[in-house]
């Protein structure tokens, strides 16, 4: 059996591609047990999320897995051969190393791809496809990640939008959780930047939008409330962040309006961000003395900055995954080496066993104690060497390699 990764990502596939081999939580389950059912591996793992989709596996071939693949999404192989990876013992190691570490995610040192994975190991150990090698891999997996992010940068910049909102916001408030909070819009965008805001815990949260229903739609997701469009202007002075991403082709929030919310909120700051392009705010508002307008070019440049930050460290958790990979190697082939060691060892024993049944039936008849002894020790050494010594004595062209062997067995030196 081999160890080794395959997959699909959002470097080697477009989403349209992608979406075909996804699989959901509830399919996780089923989709194992099926995997492992046709004896197409001994032990498996499925990581899908939205970037990728990865079964890692030890298995006869990655040629079955992929076939299973296929024939379990009802593809024609060739439909999705041209967008898989296959990853190879140690190269595997190395990639689930630094999946787990965001190294490979397409946000450079996002955290969320190690719950997710953390997700796909529990579920595969709770349908019994973990066996010793990949339960190893995995524990593995998790401690580069965490060793990654306690000892280099590369989760500690902004390289978000939605992060780097929250923190602007952070810069203007000091605390979030007091503030009361407007979101135009209810696209992806928003969405995002409701999460990250939401985790804040603002003191109210509400969703601006001209379909109501998709508004309230997300506005449940974070147990805020839904508003239409054209009801901002009466209400725009109770918000102290206002995040806006719409389709307007005209801007949304004119000076006019935001300079009367702000004579209505006696001069209170009033925090806001335009991600949308063309913009949903006007230019002129920016210069009001209460106002701190952001747009997507200012954002753009923290999270710039981010990403730089997160590249440097990229080297220092490289070298970090490289050291963990050979360990992990190392342990991956002693493991090898344990059906022979163990049969060396019952080997001893039936030799022992013999021998020491024969010395003691010489010392039931009354033989002297001192030369069965002498005896049994001579008798064990004999066949202790005998393999060793025969397999000297038949070696043809690699003599010399058998010689160096041996003497590196049994800690021989030349003089």
């Amino acid at each position: 059996m081999a160890l080794f990764t395959l997959g699909i990502n959002h470097r080697t596939a477009p989403l349209s591609v992608r979406e075909q081999v996804a699989f959901h939580a509830e399919e996780l389950r089923r989709a194992l047990g099926d995997l492992l059912g046709g004896a197409r591996a001994q032990e498996a793992a499925i990581l899908s999320t939205c970037n990728r989709t990865e079964l890692y596996c030890q298995a006869e071939s990655p040629e079955r897995v992929s076939q299973w693949l296929a024939e379990y999404r009802r593809l024609a192989p060739d439909d999705i051969a041209p967008y898989l990876y296959v990853h190879p013992e140690r190269e595997a190691v190395r990639h689930a190393f630094r999946v787990a570490s965001g190294l490979d995610s397409m946000v450079l040192g996002e955290p969320q791809i190690l719950g997710q994975m953390k997700e796909a190991v529990r579920i595969a150990r709770e349908e019994g496809s973990l066996g010793a090698t990949l339960n190893k891999l995995f524990q593995n997996s998790f401690a580069v990640a965490k060793d990654v992010r306690s000892t280099t940068a590369i989760g500690a910049n902004i390289v978000s939008m939605a992060a780097a909102a929250v923190r602007l916001a952070g810069r203007i408030f000091e605390r979030i959780d007091e503030q009361r909070v407007l979101f135009i819009g209810a696209g992806e965008m928003i969405e995002l930047c409701a999460t990250h805001f939401a985790a804040q815990k603002p003191k109210q949260i509400v969703v601006a939008n001209r379909t109501v229903d998709r508004g309230r739609a997300l506005a449940e997701r974070f147990g805020a409330t839904a508003i239409r469009l054209e009801d901002v202007a009466g209400r725009l002075q109770e918000f102290d962040i206002v995040i806006t991403c719409t389709a307007s082709q005209l801007p949304i929030l004119g000076l006019g309006l935001v300079e009367r919310a702000i004579k209505s909120r006696r001069h209170r700051p009033m925090f806001m961000v335009d991600l949308a392009v063309p913009r949903d705010v006007e230019v002129e508002v920016g210069e009001l003395d209460d106002v701190f307008l952001y747009t997507v070019d200012d954002l753009a440049q923290i999270v710039e900055e981010g990403m730089e930050a997160r590249q440097s460290a990229v080297v220092s958790a490289e070298t970090i995954v490289d050291a963990r990979v050979d360990a992990f190697l190392h342990w991956l082939h002693a493991r090898d080496s344990v059906p022979l060691i163990r049969a060396l060892r019952d080997s001893a024993e039936r030799m022992r066993r013999h021998e020491l049944d024969h010395a003691l039936k010489l010392l039931a008849r009354g033989d002297d104690p001192a030369a069965v002894l002498e005896q049994l020790s001579q008798r064990l050494t004999n066949k202790f060497l005998h393999a060793p010594t025969q397999a000297l004595h038949q070696a043809d062209g690699n003599r010399s390699e058998q010689q160096a062997l041996i003497s590196r067995l049994f800690h021989l030196h030349s003089d």
